[in-house]
């Protein structure tokens, strides 16, 4: 077997390679290599397999697909007559035919049976024989790595257990803490799963409910009903909201407002990340139709059939009005005047510039985040959960430290931060993974040309950098964890994978800023004396951030106060676990 590239999916897929004796069910080599792409994208083993069996249902289709269009060249080579092939196309594209093929690949299908359930241990084992070989060689360290993964192992504990029909629930942990435990009534942001129902009205589900713990869970699903048919429903899941509105726990009631609800179709929701006033728009076609609108407010898209003009309501309440269209807006803002011309003008005297033109180079991707276009960002509303990250932005010396430190200290159950790492060596005072965790120059450079960090820098010689899997380290002890990074770090941060909630640190104005330095030093806080000059930076450099990353900005906040600025900041924090939200919809998705 060829071994696997070194691309992300192909040292997942080389995890699989180098563990072929691990008996997945029709461990082959496409089989493991959909496992693999399964792991890369955390698909549980249930959706891993019906994933297969439509790989398998489209290979049918594209091999009669095949033939027919083959049938094209038949006539030159081998002289088969065009009402043959007339004939014989009609049959391969009958209905019944195409039905007698599935029919008989299902009818040879074997089912497929797990050959062993201790792949668990296979795994163990097969780490001991690497451990020495993993010191010398980077690919059986990476795989030693890949098979340490928590979401791995969980994969192998899954298959293991549905393999020995072990599917008694484990009691809950006693280790969790108090914070993380009152927090587990909010629905967490991996647990939700909104889906769209297509039916018509008075249109049985052909589902049944039971109340269990006081919430709704699917009991059964019938055969041949609706829900059987679209399957985006499962026996066990339980459900929480129709249409928007939360369900209770009597079951007949939720059956009659899934039978006869019938929502507007096509709602979209959206973000807006500019000001618009109608009055001061010069193109659309009657002022008084325009709905004005500030930057972070939510619209609903009732109409998009114009290209230019969508008619929109906010969802705070009001009427609908015209609002320029994704297209028009992004046009109206990319717009740049054509090239001066100076063959006419006289003599040539005037010159007109040319544009500037260059490559995307990641050197300069600062430069290029300050020209990106944001017009509306499509969003959705969910419950109220704990965000994964709580990502802190400002210029230097704005003190987003000083309110990071503050949140751990008072809440080190809710709250938490990482270590960063650095290739310089321990001095005599510090211990490893305290204030730093210590490890070679080679090994840092290793890990970052691999992916594995946020944000890295070199300072003094040293390298110094935030690994992505320390904030997953953080996360999974079911806390908040705080990041101060650099807002170029916003676009590999504003995912699912980290649901972030960012704030943003202004910086005061000048005067104010000076008169809280001067406050800190009188108090001896701080003994580092700042020039004017090195204020009007710090303003300057805030002003730049605000202007370039503010799509990204869930909340702003201006620190002329620092008590005042934490208080504000702990509140949208909690509110953030007490009410709905707003959020990106490929979070949910």
């Amino acid at each position: 077997m060829k071994p696997p590239q070194r691309t992300p999916a192909g040292r997942l897929y080389g995890s699989v390679w180098a563990c072929e004796r691990l008996s997945f069910p029709g461990s082959d080599r496409h089989s493991l290599r959909f496992l693999a792409t399964a792991y890369e994208h955390h698909v549980c083993p249930k959706e891993m397999y019906h994933g297969c069996v439509r790989v398998r249902e489209r290979g049918r289709e594209a091999a009669m697909q095949q033939v027919l269009d083959n049938l094209g060249d038949l006539p030159s080579s081998t002289g088969a007559k065009d009402i043959d092939l007339l004939f014989l196309r009609g049959i391969m594209e009958s209905p019944v035919v195409r039905s007698l093929a599935k029919a008989h690949e299902t009818l040879e299908d074997v089912k497929l049976e797990a050959v062993q359930d201790n792949n668990v241990e296979l795994v163990s084992e097969i780490l001991g024989d690497i451990s020495n070989l993993s010191r010398r060689d980077d690919s059986a360290a990476e795989l030693s790595r890949i098979l340490k993964e928590p979401h791995f192992q969980s994969l192998l504990e899954a298959h293991d257990m549905v393999a020995s029909k072990c599917y008694e629930a484990p009691p809950p942990s006693s280790e969790v803490n108090s914070d993380a435990a009152a927090n587990s009534a909010l629905m967490q942001a991996d647990a939700v799963r909104m889906i769209g129902i297509r039916k018509k009205a008075g249109e049985p589900l052909g589902v049944t409910f039971r109340v269990e713990k006081d919430e709704l869970v699917i009991a059964r699903i019938l055969h041949g009903g609706m829900i059987d048919r679209q399957g985006l429903l499962h026996v066990g899941d339980i459900i929480k909201e129709v249409n928007g509105r939360e369900v209770g726990n009597n079951p007949t009631e939720l059956q009659d407002m899934l039978k006869e609800d019938t929502p507007s179709a096509g709602e979209v929701y959206v973000q807006a990340h500019f000001d618009y006033n109608p009055g001061n728009d010069n193109l659309i076609p009657c002022k008084e139709a325009g709905l004005p609108f500030a930057r972070g407010d939510v619209l609903q898209i009732v109409n998009r059939e114009d290209p230019n003009w969508w008619q929109a309501c906010l969802v705070v309440g009001g009427t609908t009005g015209l609002i320029p269209s994704q297209f028009l807006e992004e046009k109206r803002k990319a717009f740049v005047p054509r090239d001066w011309d100076g063959s006419g003008t006289l003599c040539g005297t005037v010159s007109g510039k040319k544009k500037k033109k260059m490559m995307y180079l990641t050197a300069r991707n600062a430069e290029f985040d300050r020209h990106e276009l944001q017009i509306y960002e499509e969003v959705t509303k969910v419950p109220p959960f704990q965000r994964k990250t709580l990502v802190l932005i400002g210029a230097q010396g704005v003190g987003r430290r000083s309110l990071k430190n503050r949140l751990i200290v008072l809440h080190p159950n809710r709250f938490g931060t990482t270590v960063p790492f650095t290739s310089r060596r321990p001095r005599d005072e510090e211990r490893d993974g305290q204030s730093y965790r210590f490890v070679t120059r080679t090994e840092m450079e290793v890990d970052v040309k691999a992916g594995r960090y946020l944000e890295h820098g070199e300072y003094d010689g040293n390298l110094y950098g935030t690994k992505i899997e320390s904030i997953h380290e953080v996360v999974k002890t079911g806390r908040t964890c705080i990041l101060d990074v650099n807002p170029q770090a916003l676009k590999v941060l504003k995912t699912s994978e980290f649901m972030p909630y960012v704030v943003f640190i202004a910086a005061p104005e000048l005067d104010t800023l000076r008169a809280m330095h001067k406050a800190v030093v009188d108090a001896g806080i701080t003994t580092k004396l700042l020039t004017d000059m090195d204020l009007k930076k710090t303003v300057d450099e805030s002003a730049r951030i605000q202007r370039a990353y503010r799509h990204y900005f869930d909340l702003t906040i201006v620190n002329d106060n620092l008590d005042r600025a934490f208080e504000k900041l702990q509140a949208t924090v909690e509110k953030l676990c007490a009410e709905p939200q707003w959020v990106p919809v490929n979070w949910v998705y």
